[in-house]
C-alpha cells in the first residue's frame, strides 16, 4: 500500500495550537493534556501518550508510557515521572505528545507544570503558568503544588 501526501501530512502534523487542552511551552513545543473519562478529541491521534494513573491505562494504538500515580496523590516514582517528561520533551518537536489522567486536572496539571519547569519556567511560577495556559483548575492539591515547587531541586 502506498502512502499519499495527505496521509504523510496527517502522520507528521503537530497539534493545532488553538485546540482544547493544548499547552504551548516556552520553547514553542506543543503538548496536550486531557482527561481519559472524556472521549478522545476529534482530529489526529497522539504519537506518544504519558498516562498518569494508579493502575495500568487502557491499550492505545500509539506509543505510550504509564506513570503510576494514584488520584489526588503524587507519582509513586518521581524518577519514572522525570524520565517520562524527558521523553515527552524530546518527542514534542516532531510528534504529538499527550498527558492524561482520569479528569485531566490534578495529575495532568502537575505533570504539565513539571514539564514547564524542565522547559524553562521557574518552579515558583510553573503552577500559575499551567493554570493560565492550560486549565485554571490544574494542580489540585497542596502537595501537588509543593511537588512542582520542589521539582527543580
Amino acid at each position: 500500500m502506498t502512502t499519499g501526501a495527505g496521509d504523510r501530512e496527517r502522520v507528521n502534523a503537530l497539534w493545532d495550537a488553538d485546540a482544547p487542552g493544548i499547552l504551548r511551552l516556552p520553547s514553542g513545543r506543543l503538548v496536550r493534556g486531557r482527561g481519559l473519562r472524556h472521549p478522545l478529541p476529534d482530529g489526529v491521534a497522539p504519537t506518544l501518550g504519558i498516562y498518569l494513573l494508579g493502575k495500568p491505562p487502557p491499550a492505545v494504538e500509539w506509543e505510550s508510557r504509564w506513570v503510576r500515580w494514584p488520584d489526588f496523590r503524587l507519582p509513586s516514582s518521581p524518577e519514572v515521572l522525570r524520565e517520562a517528561l524527558g521523553e515527552a520533551l524530546a518527542a514534542a518537536p516532531h510528534g504529538r505528545v499527550e498527558f492524561a489522567c482520569l479528569g485531566g486536572k490534578g495529575r495532568t496539571g502537575t505533570a504539565l507544570a513539571c514539564l514547564a519547569v524542565l522547559d524553562g519556567v521557574p518552579a515558583a511560577e510553573a503552577v500559575a503558568f499551567v493554570r493560565t495556559a492550560y486549565d485554571r483548575h490544574a494542580v489540585e492539591t497542596p502537595w501537588q503544588k509543593r511537588f512542582v515547587a520542589r521539582f527543580a531541586d
